[in-house]
């Protein structure tokens, strides 16, 4: 795996507060913040100074409780918040040279229609619920610049099938459909112009269990065929167990630990992750 290959995504000191900070926490100082707010003026230090890699083919788990920052860590990759601090380098995307948080919004939205995917825990985020789910994917294609609707067509029902969508339900809204025929549809569409990275925030929350099991399958299965990179956010331990290479685990907007995904599950190190892992067996 990894090793002597450059990284797909690399992200530096990725900090989001929410809040002007006072005297009392600027600079995040630890020690007169009860978790990560300030009682003095309100400030949430959501994310601090986190780092990490994701190098070719890898799926990178990041686990972690509510409020740890890990979703707003996805939020910020995708653009969908803005940080305070930190930077992002892609290697699909000007050779990996330019700060992602620094490119104005049309490059920004560039980036999320051709380098990158993101499946949401709220497919009402990821899906236009009206449209039908070819319909979707088309969108995402005409984003990017496809003009040819054959070739749409093409690539939708080819992606469509992959997640397992039945043909006869193609040109019927996501709003008709079960949650995790919602999630399948996001992901066919996150997946629709080939982004080397691709983002999952808490997709399998709120599902069955079977139905989680079928779409945890899917994603391992398109991640094997399509070699392709992955960052996964969940605070299910099974999830990351079966789906992630490496683990990242976060608290209170930290990086607290990270390393190889069984290695920390057999040994974690941290006090927090040793009674994440314990509340798991």
């Amino acid at each position: 795996m990894a090793g002597f290959e450059s990284p797909v995504i690399s992200v530096k000191n990725l900090s989001k507060q929410f809040g002007p900070g006072c005297s009392n926490c600027q600079g995040a100082r630890s020690e007169n913040l009860i978790k990560n707010y300030c009682q003095v003026c309100g400030t949430v230090y959501a994310c601090r100074d986190v780092s990490f890699d994701v190098f070719p083919g890898e799926v990178l788990g990041i686990v972690g409780e509510s409020g740890s920052g890990k979703s707003t860590l996805m939020q910020c990759l995708y653009f969908d918040q803005d940080t305070t601090n930190g930077e992002a380098y892609l290697a699909a995307y000007q050779n990996g040279e330019e700060n992602l948080f620094k490119q104005s919004s049309q490059q920004k939205r560039y980036i999320r229609n051709h380098v990158m995917g993101k499946v949401y825990q709220n497919p009402i985020l990821g899906l236009k619920m009206d449209f039908s789910s070819i319909g979707n994917i088309a969108e995402k294609l005409i984003s990017a610049g496809h003009r040819k609707v054959s070739l749409m067509e093409e690539r939708g029902t080819e992606l469509l099938d992959k997640v397992n969508i039945p043909v006869h339900r193609r040109k019927e809204a996501p709003k008709n459909f079960s949650g995790g025929m919602q999630q399948r549809v996001q992901i066919a569409k996150a997946l629709s112009n080939n982004p080397p990275l691709l983002l999952l925030d808490e997709v399998t929350t709120g599902l069955d269990l079977s139905v989680q099991a079928s779409v945890l399958d899917l994603i391992k299965g398109l991640q094997r065929e399509l070699n392709i990179s992955i960052v996964l956010v969940s605070h299910d331990l099974g999830v990351i167990r079966m789906l992630a290479d490496r683990t990242m685990v976060m608290l209170e907007g930290r990086v607290i630990e990270q390393g190889l995904t069984d290695q920390i599950l057999e040994d974690p190190q941290h006090q927090y992750t040793q009674q994440l892992v314990h509340s798991l067996l």
